[in-house]
């Protein structure tokens, strides 16, 4: 097994499929135009370590970093001006040299079912998606991990696009901090409009097509902890969070901070494709609940639609999942399972998933998600007679098997349809982007 290099500063490093484990391979640190350091991401001794770079002693730059921290993480301050209990001349010293800021929203939308779909621009003008899913007792917001995406999962929308860079988690933690903001989750706050795209409905003249209001999903100020909206994270957006490990690590580490964002490990969901040398680490090293991107149950349909298979087949993959650190009937892995017609939705694939469930005794439940269409892709969605017939199979073996309900089809932001709207490419260009994907993993 070849080591994990270190990476030298935030975001400065890029994962990529290696012999056994993820390479390295230098990536330049997205800067802002207008050379201001960006605080979000940074960790307390970093953010001490900033300030002393400045001219601050170093006891003054301990207490003064707890004291942002407070106001960047719990309050979501931008603006050192309104950072009261700090000092008048450090406030205008942190203007000089620092920022808090969010990632540009390029646009926002709202599906007709309360969804909310943010495509992001970054420092550096790469772009990002980010989702939130309102229920009725839950709020999830699906954060990206990367640019683009390392893999080629041919039922994934976002698989299509090259690999750019990874995140770093000033990016990753923005995406949070942003939909905190537009949900009024802080002291004080007020939430964002919701606006979704005009529609024509000539059967309802005297309903506003332009603002959306419904009542459960409608915030108001939601900063206490027992009522906000936003109560839980998936990292299932854009991209493979164990290619960018280190970087998912930091971000999700202040964001479980008691005393930062303040989400409990247990509301946090890490997705990942299989990436297996990583997964131990994951659950080591960051704790939050495991989610596994499974989607069949043989050698050749699994190669076919998550070629990542072919470095790390199903048979690794589950024993990582029996070896994942803390997993119990309380902390189930949950294993993803996309329905493909005619791929892998027989009654025998469901017998079959039910065995292998069995054979590595995990405590488990199954995720059956329709398969989200988008231009150009390869499949189609099982029948609902066909998903409800295989979610009974696996029920009957005392195994969970919900089928999720699709959320924000309409504005494209279900799983699977992620992907950054200014790139347009061929369907050759697609077939030799996935094979130069599938060479990085062999070198």
């Amino acid at each position: 097994m070849t080591d994990i290099a270190p990476p030298t500063a935030a975001g400065s490093v890029m994962p990529i499929p290696g012999p056994s484990d993820p390479m390295v391979v230098p990536r330049k640190t997205p800067q802002r135009a207008d050379g201001l350091i960006e605080l979000v991401g940074l960790d307390r001794p970093a953010i001490a370590a900033a300030l002393e770079a400045i001219g601050l002693p170093a006891k003054t730059a301990r207490m003064r970093s707890s004291q942002l921290w407070h106001w960047i993480y719990h309050r979501g301050a931008t603006d050192f001006a309104a950072m009261a209990n700090i000092a008048k001349d450090h406030r205008a010293l942190f203007a000089r040299h620092f920022a808090v800021g969010r990632p540009e929203i390029v646009t926002a939308q709202a599906s007709s079912d309360g969804t909310r779909k943010w495509l992001l621009r970054f420092a550096d003008g790469e772009e990002a998606e980010c989702v939130f899913i309102p229920d009725a007792t839950r709020g999830t917001l699906c954060v990206s991990s990367q640019v683009g995406c390392t893999l080629n999962c041919r039922f994934c929308h976002t698989g299509t696009m090259k690999l750019v860079r990874n995140l770093t988690p000033g990016e990753i933690i923005g995406q949070v901090m942003l939909a905190r903001d537009a949900l009024g989750e802080w002291p004080g706050a007020t939430p964002a409009p919701i606006t979704r795209p005009v529609v024509n409905d000539a059967a309802d003249d005297d309903e506003d097509d332009d603002v959306w209001v419904p009542g459960a999903h409608n915030p108001g100020n939601n900063y206490t902890p027992e009522g906000r909206m936003l109560t839980n994270i998936v990292m299932m957006g854009m991209g493979e969070p164990l290619y960018n490990f280190e970087n998912v690590k930091a971000a999700l580490q202040i964001v479980m901070d008691g005393e930062g964002l303040g989400l409990s490990k247990r509301r946090i969901t890490l997705s990942t494709s299989g990436v297996v040398p990583m997964m131990a680490r994951a659950g080591a090293e960051i704790g939050v609940n495991l989610a596994v991107s499974l989607h069949a149950v043989s050698k050749e349909i699994r190669d076919e639609i998550v070629p990542l298979n072919r470095k790390y087949g199903i048979e690794q993959l589950l024993q990582a999942c029996a070896d994942y650190p803390g997993i119990n009937n309380a902390r189930r892995i949950t294993f993803e399972y996309v329905m493909l017609a005619g791929k892998n939705d027989s009654d025998e694939d469901a017998h079959e998933l039910v065995r292998l469930i069995r054979k590595y005794r995990l405590p488990a439940k199954v995720n059956l998600i329709p398969f989200n269409p988008w231009p150009g892709s390869f499949y189609e969605c099982s029948s609902d007679e066909r998903i409800r017939a295989f979610s009974d199979i696996i029920f009957r073996a005392g195994i969970s098997a919900p089928v999720r309900r699709p959320r924000g089809r309409d504005i494209m932001a279900a799983c699977g349809q992620l992907k950054s709207a200014s790139e347009k490419i061929s369907r050759a260009d697609l077939d030799k982007r996935a094979a130069e994907k599938e060479l990085s993993w062999t070198l």
